[in-house]
């Protein structure tokens, strides 16, 4: 969760916003917001309105695109270069429901 909470403050700094901020954003006092911020542990409709108030998406990515969306990320790639299911030699699942994903 740790990761998380770090990912949250570094983008609220990263946007310029403070704490006391988010009330108007999100709805959430600022002693909320503080103590999510540092020890929390957010439910996931809490962790999609923060994401949202922050201009993010919470999203959950199968294991094996896990490689490939973080390349793109760090702009080692492009999602052209990327096979659809992470490269040639690694076998499709079966009924994919991320098959086409990046593609445009």
């Amino acid at each position: 969760m740790s990761k998380i909470l770090n990912q949250i403050k570094n983008r609220r700094k990263y946007l310029s916003f403070k704490q006391k901020d988010m009330m108007l954003r999100i709805g959430m006092s600022k002693q909320q917001y503080q103590r999510l911020e540092s020890r929390g542990n957010p439910r996931l409709h809490t962790l999609e309105l923060i994401a949202k108030g922050l201009r993010m998406e919470v999203l959950l990515i199968p294991q094996e695109k896990l490689r490939a969306i973080r390349d793109i990320l760090e702009g080692r790639t492009s999602t052209a270069e990327i096979e659809v299911y992470g490269g040639p030699n690694v076998e499709p699942p079966h009924d994919d429901p991320w098959e086409g994903l990046l593609e445009e």
